[in-house]
């Protein structure tokens, strides 16, 4: 039995002692063993919240409500700073649904997420975070240029936990938009929290051969003045398992890759990963 200042628990707020700021961390290794820190603690979501918008636009296509090829147009209304490669296209560009979706997803896509908002509306997202047993979670307005320190979203460790645990069953929305969603957020692009720490072997398969479907992260990163967020799942030849790391109250309010939020983050994140590979797809001995 590991010492009892030795647990995963003890070993994490450890990592964290030198971090002047308050870091919150959910882990689920998907077999009855939770890791939590703060996993209550309400924050900005930022663009985390994105991953609901995602769930509820294949929870309507699911429904009959909404469709995943109907054809969206970028009008002025949607424009705001930020993240997102919609902007460069012009007002007047059209893509479907499931392209803004991805596009959301994989660059933070702030335009896309204006079209989604408008395409489902707010009561119609709010009411899928509910459905899905996130009583925490809410969006709280669309995004826009002039109002950056007002809060876009609440959000807490354990919902976004919640989120990919039922993604990671199959069990969001259904089987075939489970699998659907997951091959977007794989593809996300701003993960240095959660992805920063792994080995580089297997997060650039592509560079280093190794097999891409062997270890990798699905997930979904967000960023404000309030926060530096990051949460998804690890996926290694053991299965997944999720990871949430929420961090708040913190002096550098800079986007640099070195930030404290990142750099010890990305400690925990491969605390975790260690500790699972070594039990072989468990976070306790027990």
């Amino acid at each position: 039995m590991p010492h009892p200042s030795l647990t995963l628990e003890k070993r994490i707020d450890a990592e964290l002692c030198g971090l002047d700021a308050t870091m919150c961390v959910y882990a689920d290794d998907l077999r009855g063993h939770v890791v939590e820190r703060g996993a209550d603690e309400p924050f900005e979501s930022a663009s985390t919240i994105k991953i609901f918008v995602l769930g509820c636009l294949y929870d309507q296509a699911e429904q009959g409500k909404a469709r995943l090829d109907e054809v969206l147009t970028y009008e002025e209304k949607h424009f705001v700073d930020g993240s997102g490669m919609i902007r460069s296209l012009g007002p007047g560009a059209r893509l479907r649904a499931a392209d803004v979706a991805t596009l959301m997803i994989i660059c933070s896509d702030n335009i896309a997420t204006n079209m989604l908002i408008d395409y489902l509306g707010l009561d119609t997202i709010n009411a899928f975070i509910r459905s899905i047993g996130c009583s925490a979670t809410t969006l709280h307005r669309r995004l826009a240029s002039d109002n950056w320190s007002q809060p876009l979203g609440t959000i807490t460790p354990r919902d976004m936990g919640h989120f990919f645990a039922l993604l990671a069953r199959g069990e969001l929305v259904s089987p075939a938009a489970s699998q659907a969603m997951r091959t977007i957020l794989r593809q996300q692009h701003y993960n240095t929290m959660l992805a920063g720490n792994l080995p580089p072997y297997y997060t650039d398969a592509e560079e280093s051969g190794a097999d891409p479907d062997l270890i990798y992260t699905a997930s979904k990163s967000g960023s404000m003045d309030a926060c530096r967020n990051d949460g998804g799942l690890v996926h290694t030849p053991y299965g997944d398992y999720v990871v949430v790391l929420m961090c708040k109250n913190f002096a550098n309010k800079l986007e640099v890759n070195d930030h404290p939020a990142f750099l010890y983050g990305g400690r925990v994140s491969r605390l975790l990963f260690d500790q699972y590979l070594a039990l072989e797809g468990s976070f306790s001995l027990t």
